[in-house]
């Protein structure tokens, strides 16, 4: 996923593995900055995305955001517990103009999960998101819509996030496995996930709902995502294929796909072939996720060396994908090709809370003072026993 586009234009948007817009939003700057919000272009279609993604990162990398970057995102949902994209003035109630979505949703469950904080917006936001899901087990991008494997994914990792089993999130009898397994491509077609069915019911693998599924299938999301063990990326067919089946499958498709170049590749319509770096990034997740470090050690070191100017231009929701694919590829996200991920991150945003060795050091600071105050006390109290007590413990 590179930059989070509105459903209008494509409503494939992705979980870890999140599919990322063909379609990029307007980079131009917004005339304001609104406080407490990461990135300085417009937040229109990407706002509560891009957020997600950046607390969650930092979360990944223990880093504690300020209060204003998770209270500004808490600050987005409407009173039914759904997220819009953006909306500009958050003391306004949502009414029907203002576009709800599940993958803003559950991008925001998860970051104010591990930011531990606003539990009752996570509940009600969770509650939505079980209202809208689909007879099938799985979830669209608008409520309503036809079930994708990139929305899917989001829930099911937000599901996870919030403390839910997203095996036990039924509707019709059916789990989001179930719709992710209707969108599985078997091995003759290359073992990928499909985004959804075309008109005519077919399906077409697709990369980013690949990435997206990996992780969806395996029952994680990008709060909890971490590298599986060492296993083969072989595609095999089953006569009663699990989630894991499913998984493996699609990992072996990823695997393939990046095999000659070391990245996927996109084409926006009317340009030419192109790598695609945020896609790749959730490509390193979901190879390692199922394979373990190893079997995404060549898209990494690919991104390692080429992303740079990438994440600059495209802002914190690259740096959060970086980071993400780093945590769970086994690379140093404070070097990253020779670049401090998480410094960039914070640069676009309000400055984190002090760090555990920070508020170690204003602690002895604190300590020093009052040890000064004390010992005052004590020359006070006759300077000549202070001194007398020291020489009595350097003593052997």
């Amino acid at each position: 996923m590179n930059v989070r586009r509105s459903a209008a234009v494509l409503a494939a948007t992705v979980a870890i593995g999140t599919a990322t817009p063909a379609v990029a939003a307007s980079p131009s700057p917004a005339p304001s900055s609104p406080s407490g919000l990461y990135g300085s272009t417009d937040p229109t279609y990407d706002g509560v995305w891009r957020q997600s993604l950046a607390l969650i990162a930092l979360h990944r990398v223990d880093v504690e955001p300020a209060d204003a970057a998770v209270d500004w995102l808490a600050g987005q949902q409407c009173a039914n517990g759904a997220f819009p994209a953006f909306r500009a003035d958050p003391a306004r109630a949502c009414d029907a103009k203002v576009m709800v979505d599940t993958n803003s949703t559950a991008a925001a469950v998860q970051a104010l999960s591990a930011s531990g904080a606003h539990d009752s917006a996570v509940g009600k936001a969770v509650t939505w998101l079980k209202s809208v899901q689909n007879k099938d087990g799985g979830w669209g991008y608008t409520p309503g819509g036809a079930s994708d494997a990139n929305s899917t994914s989001v829930v099911i990792g937000a599901l996870k996030a919030s403390g839910d089993d997203p095996a036990k999130a039924l509707k019709g009898g059916k789990a989001p496995y179930d719709a992710l397994l209707k969108l599985s491509l078997p091995c003759a077609d290359g073992g990928a996930f499909a985004y959804q069915p075309d008109k005519k019911g077919q399906l077409t693998a697709n990369a980013d709902a690949t990435a997206a599924a990996v992780v969806g299938a395996l029952g994680q999301g990008m709060v909890s995502v971490k590298a599986g063990d060492k296993k083969n990326a072989a595609c095999t067919d089953a006569a009663r294929p699990t989630p894991e089946d499913a998984a493996a499958n699609g990992a072996a498709y990823l695997a393939k796909a990046v095999a000659k170049d070391g990245h996927l590749t996109s084409a926006l319509p009317g340009s030419e072939n192109q790598p695609d770096y945020g896609n790749t990034a959730d490509a390193v997740v979901a190879l390692a996720a199922r394979g373990g470090t190893a079997a995404a050690t060549g898209p990494l070191r690919w991104l390692e060396r080429n992303s740079a100017k990438w994440a600059e231009q495209s802002g914190p929701a690259a740096y959060a994908q970086l980071i993400l694919a780093a945590k769970t590829g086994g690379a140093d996200p404070r070097d990253f090709g020779g670049t401090d991920l998480v410094e960039q991150l914070t640069a676009t945003g309000p400055t984190p809370a002090p760090t555990s060795a920070a508020t170690s050091q204003d602690d002895d600071s604190d300590t020093s003072v009052w040890w000064m105050v004390g010992a005052g006390l004590a020359a006070g109290a006759g300077i000549g026993f202070l001194l007398s007590s020291r020489n009595k413990r350097k003593q052997p």
